[in-house]
């Protein structure tokens, strides 16, 4: 596997706080979903926090809070979200990548409506930034850091095929977060800005 923090960190370094939107799971949820793989940690491996868990939908990269009016971009992406309905994004078994260990979530076309709408208000904030959007619901649950050549790929997903259980999990998706988010070469982390909520949804 390679280090995914040196391949983040050429245009995202460590320290720098970036806007994020994401779709966070509830204590309870992200629980449930990171429960089966407790014995995942091994050195080149940093599992994630349930705290910190997130499924991302748009990374702004190089634009802080202090780059844009957070009030305006706020009541646009609001006005937004008033016509999208809640759903359940679904989890399933996870998948070993060059730079983390993930599952992957469904259904796509909601999740990617609102990555598009997102991506689009952005925009709009005038602000210089690069877009990242997220191409699918996916949420990490161990990321590759230093020592992450040793890690053999192919015993780790024989250790994930031997969870001899049904692995899934849902996420119910009522409101948008946005976040004021860091790394330090190990771990993400975040300041949280605001939730946004989908239609119907109490603010």
């Amino acid at each position: 596997m390679d280090n995914f923090f040196e391949w983040v960190g050429r245009f995202w370094p460590t320290g720098r706080r970036d806007l994020h939107w994401h779709i966070l799971p509830s204590s309870e949820e992200a629980n449930a979903l990171a429960t089966p793989y407790t014995g995942l940690a091994r050195p080149g491996l940093q599992s994630v926090p349930t705290q910190w868990m997130h499924c991302t939908l748009l990374h702004a990269v190089g634009l802080s809070s202090s780059d844009v009016d957070t009030d305006a971009l706020l009541k646009d992406v609001g006005s937004c979200t008033q016509t999208v309905q809640p759903f359940r994004l679904t989890f399933d078994r996870p998948a070993v990548g060059n730079f983390a260990v993930e599952i992957s979530g469904w259904p796509g076309r909601p999740f990617a409506a609102i990555v598009d709408t997102l991506t689009q208000v952005m925009t709009r904030t005038g602000a210089a930034f690069k877009a990242a959007p997220s191409r699918y619901p996916h949420m990490s649950l161990a990321y590759a850091s230093d020592g992450a050549e040793d890690v053999d790929a192919v015993i780790l997903k024989a250790a994930l095929a031997d969870i001899e259980q049904p692995l899934s999990g849902t996420v119910v998706v009522d409101r948008l977060h946005l976040v004021e988010q860091h790394h330090d070469g190990a771990h993400i982390m975040w300041h949280p800005i605001a939730e946004v909520p989908l239609a119907g949804v109490p603010a």
